[in-house]
Order: structure tokens, then sequence, then C-alpha cells
């Protein structure tokens, strides 16, 4: 166990840059990271808070998913991505702003 905490460590300190936004019960963090031949790409994770209320005892997991874009398909992802969300404009109106307004956080600190 003690290896599986040293790789999640190491991987953390990979991050060159980071973003996350709230979107209610998800957590979305934008990561830059470096693969192994110095080339930046983005990690996308999606974590999503799970409680588990089967037991006496209240159990919070988070289920998180992940992509990986690399800068070849920046472009491409940005296009597709503005297509996706002009169409759902165009069937159901723009999105209406939260009510929170520190939904972006940026970390620095690295």
């Amino acid at each position: 166990m003690e290896s599986q905490k040293e790789t999640n460590n190491d991987k953390e300190r990979d991050i060159l840059y980071s973003q996350s936004i709230k979107a209610g019960h998800r957590m979305y963090y934008l990561d830059v990271k470096k693969n192994r031949r110095e080339e930046l790409y983005i990690s996308i994770t999606e974590s999503k808070k799970k409680i588990d209320e089967s037991q006496d005892l209240q159990q919070v997991s988070y289920e998180k998913h992940k992509i990986f874009i690399y800068k070849e398909d920046f472009q491409k992802f940005v296009d597709c991505f503005q297509h996706v969300v002009d169409f759902i404009e165009k069937e159901q109106g723009e999105a209406e702003p939260r009510a929170e307004n520190n939904d972006i956080q940026i970390d620095m600190d690295f």
C-alpha cells in the first residue's frame, strides 16, 4: 500500500499548472502535465462525491474519471467542444450562471 501512495504523490508532483471548477457535487480538474518525452498535455478529471448509506455509518468516496488531451489535438478538441456547446445553446438556450461566485480555482503553487 505504501508504494501506491508514493505513486499517487509522484503523479501529483507532475502537475505543472492546474485549475479546478466546482460544479455542484462534482469537481473538474484541468491539469497540465509533462510526459516522459517532456511534452505537455492536459489531464481532465471529473471527481464526483459518493455517499454510501447502506451501512450504519455513512461512507464517503470519490468516483473519478480522466481523459488526456495532447497538444496535437488541442484545436480539434476546442473546435468540437465549441460546436457541442453551440448546439446545446441553440436547442435549449444559454445556460444560466450558477449562484456560486468562486467556481474556478487556480492553483499555481508548484
